[in-house]
């Protein structure tokens, strides 16, 4: 079957992907998007498991103002390389998750930056929630476990849907640009502020 140059066009500006492999993807799917979309981001996937212990010590400190000023970003994005740290398509991945932490607030890059005590407390919490809804005492380890699942997703910026594409977590879109870019790449730490809030 024929696959036209915008399908491909399609695929490449949703995975990031190199223009053969997309079109190698759409015809091994027959055309149908979400399969070759499906198939590539698992190939993107293991490209990034090939390449996440390799040595990340170029990059980027992304800055980004929101809002008039009232919301600020600082994020440090590494790669292996100073030619990749200054390709536009890096940039622009750097920018992307600058823009995702102002929008979404998340606390931590990853789940083992969550402190121990933190999750205590939000299992106690989500436990007594579930007692006073009056949920069944055989099910409230799964529903408690549930809700942990759910507070992870919000406050885990690599959990988080990514904010264009909500078929996609920010460490599936991470992958993503690993894959395309050919280097592994590392969002290593952010900074939020909001005109007006405490400190902690």
């Amino acid at each position: 079957m024929s696959i036209s140059a915008k399908e491909i066009k399609d695929l490449r500006d949703k995975t990031g992907a190199g223009f053969m492999d997309c079109k190698k993807a759409l015809e091994d799917s027959n055309g149908d998007f979400e399969k070759a979309f499906d198939f590539l981001r698992k190939k993107g996937l293991a490209t990034a498991a090939k390449r996440s212990g390799r040595e990340a010590s170029e990059g980027v400190v992304e800055l980004y103002s929101h809002g008039d000023g009232r919301v600020g970003v600082m994020v440090e994005v590494n790669c292996e390389t100073d030619f990749v740290a200054r390709s536009a398509k890096f940039r622009e991945f750097a920018h992307e998750i600058a823009l995702q932490i102002a929008a979404l607030s998340p606390q931590y890059v990853t789940v083992d930056e969550i402190p121990e005590k933190v999750l205590e407390k939000e299992l106690e919490i989500a436990r007594a929630r579930a007692l006073e809804e009056g949920k069944p005492e055989n099910i409230l380890d799964r529903i408690t476990e549930g809700r942990l699942e759910k507070f992870k997703d919000e406050v885990v910026l690599l959990r988080q849907a990514y904010i264009r594409d909500d078929k996609l977590s920010i460490e599936e879109y991470l992958h993503g640009n690993i894959a395309s870019i050919g280097e592994n790449i590392v969002i290593r730490r952010f900074a939020r502020w909001e005109l007006g809030e405490q400190s902690n």
